[in-house]
């Protein structure tokens, strides 16, 4: 069994990759094609009308007797959460590169993410047959800007309209697509390009006895060094994520997928040959990792949240060990809850197929789990372990939302209670003074699907408002604090003390907790109910901001004193005098406003990079870098996010349409006074 996603830049060719894969593999009859929307996997209305993918898709294929369960991500900074949920529960990924623009800024990004989750990866430059392709700068790109030992294992012949097909540099062979691509026909390397296929063989053999001492004692020796060893150590290689071996093709052209697809078998780990997941033991208090054993206790993640009409929540739930049957019991180990797995599906796209049980190191749908959200570690009570939890940016750009008429402001909160739940990136609040539902997200773009969706997929009228910032708020010195609570409700005194101290953290730390108090009050230990209670009142108050209602971040709150009395102590006295502890500790230690910073990356034709340079200077930004390509030069620039509204107009206008940006959040400093 193979977990692998697909992921690159916007536009280097996912889903179309995807779509070959599936065509190939037999799972599909024809081939899907995403320029006229028919894509399997874009399926959502949306992506077939924009024509890029938005939710990560998930199908399970079969290739030569192994089974691989693929993720075809989105390549929109905008929607860099799928992204993230998907590399968290993957194996391998392939990365795509375009053969034009090589390492483009959300190749870096995903890279990043891959890197983090220490995912193995095969790398496939497509485009090959476009006007301005070449693969050996690509090759370069990727050295450089990635910073990975890059091993071709096959190199071109032709490139732009006269690409043809590939010399496999393992076997020595050239191979040929005929027949649509459906065949492949293999022949000795042409005599012209004998000489080219020997040095860069000759490349791939050096670059892999740098990670290899078995193909350095071969060469060393001058002994022959068979094909399966070259195979066997770029395998070994690449799962340690030493190497990146690199294919080449032209996906619409239907040229080059095969070997990849065998590169995902060859190189790409088997759930039990991936690093083990870590977990955290709540018995034992300990961390532990996780091996990939059928045969061993129940334990998955839920990594994405769909909503059927039909259905209901479809959790889509990556297994780690042992197995769920359907209709059995499964347990919620974060919330501490049991629920039930009615019925398991194998998704392909939005189609699905039932499955009796659900084991160790696969991937599907859970049906009839009502309390599980995305992040959520499903296993059973003898052994609670939670597994790692997956990070999620901030929402740095809000839209007020209201209905057309007032008898639909219940169906609109409950249309966008399913949406947040779906998607952890986008977030609601009501405005207190004014009442308006105010929802919050990663760009323009991604709010803008998310109101379509409001608008055609639950067909709800809706007015919707100019985007705006979403600041944050933060404190820039050390208070403590004391708060007493006394109320009598229902004839019965409610009393609680903590004191509490507040610490600005490391910007981009993010908030904690931690308690430091005695758990012992007079001679009787602190109920753990207590604990919990004085815990959700501070990390809820996180999101309630201090001053302005932004979300509070970069905030160290510490408990140092409770003072409980086994008579008027409640859950409730606890949990309200903490969250007011907190406020007033915070608006005693100079609270400060953020303002979310984007990493801005620029494409502009050599021509306009002094105008484009200059627009972004004017909206308070900073260039941080200009790298000049063959056709292009691109600028990566740092601006405030309340200065880009409205600038893909005047982008368009100073460089005649040809320049284009995107935006990705870098992060929050403090708001100057522009």
């Amino acid at each position: 069994m193979r977990n692998i996603g697909i992921m690159a830049h916007i536009d280097a060719g996912k889903t179309t990759t995807t779509e070959r894969i599936l065509f190939y593999t037999g799972k599909s009859h024809r081939i899907g094609e995403v320029d006229d929307g028919e894509a399997i996997m874009d399926w959502m209305e949306q992506e077939q009308e924009r024509g890029i993918t938005i939710q990560s898709a998930a199908t399970t294929t079969y290739w030569k007797g192994y089974q691989i369960n693929i993720i075809d991500t989105p390549g929109h900074v905008d929607f860099t959460a799928e992204v993230e949920r998907s590399l968290r529960v993957l194996d391998g990924a392939v990365a795509i590169f375009d053969a034009v623009r090589g390492v483009e800024p959300q190749t870096e990004t995903v890279w990043r993410q891959a890197s983090r989750y220490n995912v193995p990866c095969v790398g496939y430059v497509n485009k090959m047959d476009r006007m301005g392709a070449d693969f050996f700068y690509v090759v370069e790109d990727i050295k450089n800007k990635l910073k990975i030992i890059t091993i071709p294992i096959q190199i071109p012949t032709g490139k732009e309209s006269s690409f043809t097909g590939v010399i496999d540099l393992i076997e020595m062979k050239e191979i040929c697509w005929i027949e649509n691509g459906d065949e492949m026909s293999f022949s000795e390397i042409d005599p012209s390009r004998e000489e080219l296929a020997k040095e860069w063989r000759d490349k791939l053999i050096n670059d892999l006895s740098g990670v290899s001492e078995i193909i350095t004692d071969k060469f060393l020796a001058g002994e022959e060094i068979s094909a399966p060893l070259i195979k066997s150590e770029i395998r070994k290689a690449v799962l340690k994520r030493q190497i990146l071996p690199l294919f080449a093709g032209a996906s619409r052209r239907n040229l080059g997928v095969q070997p990849v697809i065998d590169a995902i078998v060859d190189f790409l780990p088997a759930p039990d040959e991936a690093a083990p997941a870590s977990g955290h033991n709540l018995k034992k208090e300990e961390d532990i990792s996780i091996p990939c054993d059928p045969s061993g206790q129940a334990l998955g993640l839920v990594f994405k949240i769909q909503n059927d009409r039909e259905a209901g929540a479809l959790c889509y739930v990556r297994m780690y060990s042992g197995s769920f049957k359907s209709g059995s019991s499964v347990y919620n180990v974060g919330k501490k809850k049991r629920e039930r797995a009615n019925r398991i599906l194998r998704m392909h796209s939005n189609k699905s197929e039932p499955m009796d049980n659900l084991s160790a190191g696969d991937i599907g749908v859970i049906i009839g789990m009502k309390l599980s959200q995305t992040g959520d570690t499903i296993g059973s009570e003898g052994w609670p372990v939670l597994l790692e939890k997956m990070q999620f940016p901030e929402p740095v750009i809000s839209i007020s939302i209201e209905p057309k008429t007032i008898s639909d402001q219940d169906k609109l909160k409950d249309i966008l209670a399913i949406l947040s739940k779906e998607d952890p990136t986008f977030t609601i609040r009501e405005n207190e003074e004014t009442g308006q539902l105010i929802i919050s997200g990663m760009g323009e773009l991604h709010l803008d699907v998310l109101v379509t969706r409001i608008l055609k997929e639950y067909k709800l009228g809706a007015k919707v408002g100019n985007p705006q910032v979403t600041y944050r708020e933060s404190i820039s010195k050390v208070t403590e604090h004391t708060e007493n609570f006394s109320k009598i409700i229902a004839g019965k005194e409610n009393a609680a003390s903590i004191t509490i101290k507040v610490e600005p953290a490391v910007r981009g730390q993010g908030n904690k907790y931690i308690f430091a108090a005695n758990k012992q009050s007079g001679r009787s230990e602190i109920p753990s109910e207590i604990l919990e209670a004085v815990e959700r009142g501070i990390t809820a108050s996180f999101s309630s901001g201090i001053v302005l209602g932004y979300p509070c971040i970069d905030i160290t709150a510490t408990v140092i004193n409770i003072q409980y009395s086994d008579l008027t102590g409640t859950e409730f006295a606890f949990e309200a005098c903490a969250s007011m502890a907190f406020d007033e500790a915070c608006r005693n230690a100079a609270p400060i406003l953020l303002e979310p910073i984007m990493a801005v990356d620029l494409v502009t034709p050599h021509d306009f990079v002094g105008e484009v340079m200059s627009l972004v200077t004017q909206r308070g930004g900073q260039i941080q870098s200009m790298n000049a390509k063959t056709d292009i030069d691109e600028v990566k620039a740092q601006a405030p996010m309340e200065k880009m509204f409205g600038f893909m107009t005047s982008l368009r206008s100073v460089s005649q349409g040809r320049a284009s940006f995107s935006l990705e959040f870098s992060h929050f400093e403090k708001k100057s006074e522009r």
